[in-house]
């Protein structure tokens, strides 16, 4: 196995390790690809690249624990241990059994595979999943003596396989729990905007806190609360733990001199700057609780209001809505009447402001009635978006 792609065994003096250089890829929801390969070169990491549904990147050990750390729009980040053609179970087998799994995982550890197709011979996820399962274990059998169990909730060690146009790539996943549980969200709402596509929006928007932004809409406050990460310079994987943690070459010194740089350049948010409404009182509630969980009690702002109600402080900023799209939490009919009142809303007490809204139903967007100077594609779940923005004269 390469240099770049071993990942070492936990050391009594870890700083002293070799650090290895390793291809990664952060995986990112559909359209968020370049907001995320920008925030990789912000960090310092190189080889950059945004593809279809994610950005490989290069790093050593610290990188990977940074990227970890501070990525807001990716899902998960994952570091490649080989690519072999693969078009039959036998060749999925032998190209996974090649691979020094002893240098990763010991018999007493836990692991669990996960596994995704595309335009491949091998059709059936489960398979290709049970027969790495197989691959690994035997590895480790005929190296130790002894095999590890699989854990599919909280596995020490969890294995991505990509099998995409019969090429198979296999690849550790540092990020254990998606990145997008930051930690910070107890409880969600019936219909909850996930929190890396909050990020996206908030980054599109182009705000950086020098500008109030305000929330008409804002559920149990997802928006408002990433917008307040980005501006106080929270890292959002600050209250979480990483899979790489469990890993035998986690350098604990690198990790915590890392949270300690991250928690000294932290920033307290102005009274007034990031503010969020909602009609509904019980949401209100878990913004609330949210936003304390997140570090922002008493620097963020969440008020009862009904949309026509809704007028931002202040002459300029960034107004953010994410409506209903008519699929999830109410029919489309009954929405025009809201995509309406959106577009009165802005275009009567939000001048001077740009408006964004965030919405999967085209058709509906059409009732705001003004006309958007720019849209982004995004995608939430498998629901194609659009983020329109309105500047409001």
């Amino acid at each position: 196995m390469s240099e770049k792609n071993h990942i070492l065994r936990r050391g009594p003096q870890p700083a002293q390790l070799p650090d290895p250089r390793m291809n990664c890829f952060a995986a990112v929801p559909r359209g968020a690809e370049e907001i995320a390969a920008h925030e990789l070169e912000q960090l310092g990491l190189e080889e950059v690249a945004a593809g279809r549904g994610g950005v490989s990147f290069a790093c050593n050990r610290e990188g990977l624990y940074r990227a970890n750390l501070w990525l807001r729009t990716a899902s998960r980040v994952l570091v490649q241990l080989a690519v072999f053609p693969c078009t039959t179970p036998e060749e999925l087998y032998a190209g996974v059994h090649a691979i020094a799994w002893a240098e990763l995982i010991t018999p007493a550890m836990t692991l669990a595979v996960d596994c995704s197709l595309r335009d491949s011979s091998l059709t059936h996820s489960g398979f290709v999943a049970l027969k790495t399962k197989d691959a690994v274990v035997d590895r480790i059998r005929e190296t130790c003596g002894s095999r590890p169990n699989v854990d599919t909730a909280s596995p020490d060690v969890r294995i991505n396989v990509h099998l995409s146009k019969n090429i198979c790539t296999v690849s550790l996943d540092s990020s254990g729990d998606a990145l997008d549980r930051r930690g910070y969200r107890l409880e969600r709402t019936e219909a909850p905007l996930r929190e890396t596509l909050a990020a996206a929006v908030v980054a599109l928007t182009g705000w950086d806190g020098s500008l109030p932004l305000a929330d008409p809409m804002c559920g149990s406050g997802t928006i408002p609360i990433e917008a307040a990460l980005l501006a106080a310079r929270v890292p959002p994987g600050l209250k979480r733990s990483f899979g790489f943690q469990r890993w035998q070459d986690f350098d604990e010194r690198v990790w915590k001199r890392l949270l300690r740089e991250a928690e000294s350049g932290i920033k307290r948010l102005p009274v007034g700057l990031i503010t969020g409404y909602d009609r509904d009182s019980r949401a209100l509630v878990l913004a609330a609780r949210n936003a304390a969980m997140a570090g922002f009690e008493g620097q963020l702002h969440f008020f009862h209001a009904e949309l026509e109600a809704f007028k931002p402080e202040g002459d300029k900023g960034v107004v953010i809505i994410n409506p209903p799209y008519g699929r999830r939490l109410g029919e489309e009919d009954e929405l025009r009447e809201l995509y309406c009142q959106i577009g009165d809303v802005m275009k009567k007490r939000c001048r001077g402001w740009t408006g964004f809204v965030l919405t999967g139903n085209l058709e509906l967007a059409k009732y705001i009635g003004l006309k958007a100077a720019r849209r982004y594609v995004l995608f939430n779940g498998a629901i194609e978006c659009r983020l329109l923005k309105y500047e409001l004269y």
